[in-house]
């Protein structure tokens, strides 16, 4: 990278989640002069250094947006449409090839890619895995199986390109108030009332055998990205902050009293729920979390430098006061929550519309 001139990034998936904290740690990065984000559809955000451009993985030709990058951020998925995995696969497989292939036509130095915890195969005990765990995936979910397949994907880039500096960031689930009503809208859907998600109003939680995650703030994440993008270290990155998420921990943050409830029941709850349209999430998306082993960060920290600056307590009280107040950002994403977005919701097809 030319280092001289200060670096461009582009940035495939700038206006979601993890894309909107990106962009702002690529922005206070002083290596980093200029920053091309690129979104399906146009927004009214803005932020220093970036102008932004609209451009669609599985119809456009990504070369020219990415001509003359020194780093290539891809960061792009749907979850959504849940009954119609072929969409998904379309967007998150064939159009995340098409932006590694254009990244290798152009000779980009750098690609950096959002993997997943869930691209690692399951876990049998509370152990923290590294880096060199398999990334098999789960096969019951759409999301493992695509996150799964670009690693293999990567693995072929890499052996065609040896001087491509790739890295593959497998991070935890990632929260912020901003993003809490995209999130809701994702998994949970739209008759989650936000106003009873506190403390005092939630008489008990369900204790699941093996329901445990870790989770992470936004711009920890976006952090690591930044470091990523500036330092010249490749390969696959665990991201997560200790301690996990349970049942217990929940109970203890809503003043709650536990109730065990078996896996078996929680999952055919969901699973009607979902053929219903009720709720966007499958209940395959939930066996893969039940499987999903804990992860260790040590490379990250190691190699980036990299301490996230927020607590689970911390990160969970943020976002579910995001979700009370129907928080989000000027992006199509993460747009507020409004009574009419939630009728839209159900007017056309929970879980439905990508």
């Amino acid at each position: 990278m030319d280092t001289g001139r200060g670096l461009k990034v582009v940035v495939v998936g700038a206006t979601g989640n993890v894309g909107t904290g990106v962009v702002e740690a690529l922005s206070n990065e002083p290596a980093v002069a200029e920053i091309v984000g690129v979104a399906r559809r146009p927004t009214e955000w803005t932020c220093p250094k970036t102008t932004f451009t609209v451009a669609d993985t599985t119809t456009d030709d990504f070369r020219p947006i990415v001509r003359g990058a020194d780093a290539v951020i891809h960061l792009a998925w749907l979850f959504q449409p849940t009954h119609r995995p072929e969409v998904t696969w379309k967007n998150n497989v064939l159009g995340a090839i098409s932006v590694f292939e254009a990244a290798e036509a152009e000779k980009v130095p750098a690609l950096i890619y959002s993997s997943s915890v869930a691209a690692y195969s399951p876990g049998n005990s509370d152990d923290r895995v590294t880096e060199n765990w398999p990334t098999h995936g789960w096969p019951g979910a759409a999301y493992p199986r695509e996150k799964s397949y670009l690693e293999r994907c990567l693995d072929t880039l890499e052996l065609r390109n040896p001087d491509m500096r790739i890295v593959r960031m497998r991070p935890y689930f990632i929260f912020k108030r901003e993003s809490a009503t995209s999130q809701r809208r994702i998994f949970v859907g739209p008759l989650l009332p936000g106003n009873l998600l506190r403390s005092g109003l939630l008489p008990v939680m369900p204790l699941v055998e093996d329901l445990r995650f870790q989770v992470l703030h936004t711009s920890d994440v976006a952090d690591a990205f930044a470091r990523a993008t500036v330092r010249p270290v490749h390969g696959p990155f665990n991201l997560a902050t200790e301690p996990p998420v349970d049942g217990s921990f929940l109970a203890e943050m809503f003043s709650a009293r536990k109730i065990p409830v078996p896996r078996t029941a929680l999952r055919e709850a969901l699973r009607a729920a979902w053929h219903a349209h009720l709720v966007p999430a499958s209940p395959g998306l939930l066996d893969t979390v039940l499987q999903l082993p804990l992860l260790d960060s040590t490379r990250a920290r190691a190699e980036l430098d990299w301490t996230p600056r927020y607590s689970p307590s911390e990160i969970l009280s943020e976002f579910l006061s995001g979700l009370r107040d129907g928080t989000g950002m000027p992006t199509a994403p993460l747009a507020p929550d409004t009574a009419g977005r939630r009728i839209h919701e159900v007017a056309t097809g929970v879980g439905q519309r990508p």
